[in-house]
């Protein structure tokens, strides 16, 4: 039994020891963690903006397409 409190409490020193490092540490990283997740959502905006930009593009040309063949008369056969 006084093993394992002399164990627990070694380890409370050592954890009490570096837990100012270890917090540094940890904030550090959730910083980074937080630009890296910032940085993907404005990729991923950016993304979704110019794939909209190349939907509304493509649908215009359809359309016009659409248009130039419905103004464009088909060739009747001779009668």
């Amino acid at each position: 039994m006084r093993i394992a409190l002399l164990a627990a409490t070694a380890a409370a020193l050592t954890l009490a020891a570096c837990s100012q490092q270890t917090g540094d540490n940890a904030a550090e990283t959730a910083d980074a963690a937080g630009d890296t997740v910032a940085s993907a959502a404005q990729d991923t905006a950016e993304n979704v903006d110019t794939a909209a930009d190349n939907t509304a593009t493509a649908t215009n040309e359809a359309a016009e397409d659409v248009d130039a063949s419905i103004q464009t008369p088909a060739e009747t056969p001779a009668q």
